[in-house]
């Protein structure tokens, strides 16, 4: 239990990769270790999308930052600011070695006639979708790798179908960038008090 523990405290959001490319025998024990994850209805609403060449991780960079622009442009900052933040981004999304896009699917999910019900309905797909993710994320760990969970695809899901030309059911929720770590991130303060755990 002790090297449990210890291994989950030890896993950090990692942002900057070696050049070592991530055999795809790996990528599918990490993409299996989110399929275990639990599921509402047992519907498993998960759908991956592994980006491994250069091109198609740039086309989808440059498409989301397009979008990005445009609202950074509409919040008022400064074009300079604009142009840095998204040279940034793209680097960020093109130059990681892996990227996993994962998406929710609802067409297993119940379907209720009421707009309440439906509602809570989507959230467990969206809840059983980020259990996926926290499972792959500690298999990334596990094999020696490095990752960051990101969410800029759930601010243009319209423009990351198109960039990948997906199904219109495939509803984009996370992207993960990953690959052998080549930084050593000082680990944040993590709360656990009166505020953030209660007993009744």
């Amino acid at each position: 239990m002790q090297s449990f523990y210890a291994f989950v405290s030890k896993r950090r959001s990692i942002r900057e990769y070696r050049d070592e490319p991530v055999s795809r025998d790996c990528i599918e024990r990490i993409i299996q270790a989110g399929t275990w994850a639990p599921s509402a209805h047992d519907a498993q609403p998960w759908r991956f999308v592994v980006l491994e060449i250069p091109a198609a991780k740039r086309k989808l960079a440059e498409a989301m930052a397009a979008a990005y622009r445009r609202d950074l442009e509409q919040d008022g900052v400064s074009s300079h600011e604009v142009e840095e933040i998204v040279a940034e981004s793209i680097e960020r999304f093109a130059g990681a070695p892996i990227l996993v896009l994962v998406c929710l699917t609802m067409e297993a999910m119940e379907v209720y006639p009421d707009e309440a019900r439906q509602q809570a309905e989507h959230v467990m797909g969206v809840q059983s979708v980020a259990a996926a993710i926290q499972n792959m994320l500690l298999a990334i760990h596990a094999e020696g790798l490095g990752a960051c969970w990101c969410c800029a695809p759930l601010f243009c899901p319209e423009t990351v179908r198109a960039a990948l030309e997906l199904p219109s059911s495939y509803e984009p929720q996370a992207l993960i960038t990953l690959g052998y770590s080549a930084e050593t991130p000082t680990p944040s303060e993590r709360r656990l008090d009166s505020e953030s755990l209660r007993y009744k």
